[in-house]
């Protein structure tokens, strides 16, 4: 059956998972949710419908995330979620039971358990054989950079879960660095800050919205409002409230510190040559949470250095796993070696 099935390239990341399906491009793109029975654990929702019920779900449901920071937390749900966007993405072909081969991208600091579980998954899922790519490595390949190249290049993938930093030249990684500081820390941010101040008690969906429609990184052209509704956590009643994008700048600042402090200490590790070559090259942002507005002003504002945005940030390690189906043989020095590991657990 293998031979009828289509080869995938999987972000499974914290916030969202993509698949591209070679030849086809981008197929799947649904949120990392999971709504299931708390009783049997089975699932009952997946993707965008699962997303819809969070904090809405009666006792016996619950709508979680299997991955959290970028690696799997819950192993058979993530299982049930990679099964169940393979069929998905399998409908209307003719095999009933497909075998994909999958490519899938971590995080760089994944650890060696970490990546043999989401190896794991995916083969319970279904998948005949799994590759595993470190994310910044797929996400410089999907963002068009030169990384054949001698003259260095470098990425910043900010994620749902993880940001990752690389710094790669002739095909490798340099340096990099894994913050497990991304949108869901930023998310994390803004409920505390409005819980703290105006004490409304708001949900991560609402948190979220907030971060999308008037978050920000630096001053924008024109500061924007926005009407927020929560629980008063004094009345304990449904309140609405009009909130500006200079404190939700403020709230975010922690997170955005945190993650320029890493680009900085990456940059400071590179090899002079390397540097300089950067400065020529500029830093490539990908990664959902990378289109926060007017981070691209800030960092380069901070770094000194040419900044700019990868063309559809979100799908970059889906189509840089994606861009490793299509030629497995020119990549394989780019994939993680699982099979080592579970040698060395046996052994």
């Amino acid at each position: 059956m293998g031979l009828f099935s289509l080869d995938l390239g999987i972000d499974l990341g914290t916030a969202n998972t993509l698949i591209y399906v070679r030849g086809k491009g981008i197929m799947i793109q649904e949120p990392s949710w999971v709504a299931i029975d708390k009783r049997t654990r089975r699932p009952l929702a997946i993707g965008a419908q699962a997303k819809e019920m969070i904090g809405r779900t009666p006792n016996n449901i619950v709508a979680l995330r299997p991955l959290r920071d970028g690696v799997i937390s819950e192993f058979e749900i993530t299982q049930a979620m990679l099964g169940y966007f393979i069929g998905r993405v399998h409908q209307q072909s003719i095999v009933p039971m497909p075998r994909p081969r999958v490519v899938i991208g971590i995080p760089s600091g994944a650890t060696e358990v970490e990546k043999r579980a989401v190896f794991d998954a995916a083969m319970a899922a279904g998948a005949r054989e799994v590759y595993l790519i470190e994310e910044p490595l797929a996400a410089s390949l999907g963002a068009g950079l030169p990384m054949a190249d001698v003259r260095g290049t470098m990425i910043v993938d900010i994620g749902g879960g993880t940001t990752e930093v690389a710094i790669s030249s002739l095909g490798g990684m340099v340096v990099s660095r894994s913050l497990r500081v991304a949108g869901d820390e930023m998310d994390q941010d803004i409920i505390n800050y409005i819980r703290n101040k105006y004490n409304l008690f708001i949900g991560e969906r609402m948190a979220e919205d907030i971060k999308i429609q008037i978050g920000s990184a630096y001053p924008l052209e024109t500061e924007k409002t926005m009407t927020i509704r929560g629980r008063n956590l004094v009345t304990g009643l449904p309140e609405a409230l009009e909130i500006s994008s200079i404190e939700i700048r403020e709230s975010l600042q922690p997170s955005l510190q945190v993650i320029i402090d890493t680009i900085k200490d990456a940059l400071d590790e590179a090899p002079p040559e390397i540097g300089a070559d950067l400065l020529d090259t500029g830093i490539c942002m990908a990664g959902g949470s990378s289109q926060l507005q007017n981070l691209v002003q800030r960092l380069a504002n901070e770094l000194k250095m040419h900044v700019w945005l990868a063309e559809d940030p979100m799908t970059c390690v889906a189509r840089g796993a994606g861009i490793v189906l299509e030629d497995l043989n020119r990549f394989q020095h780019l994939l993680v070696d699982v099979d080592r590991s579970s040698k060395q657990r046996s052994g």
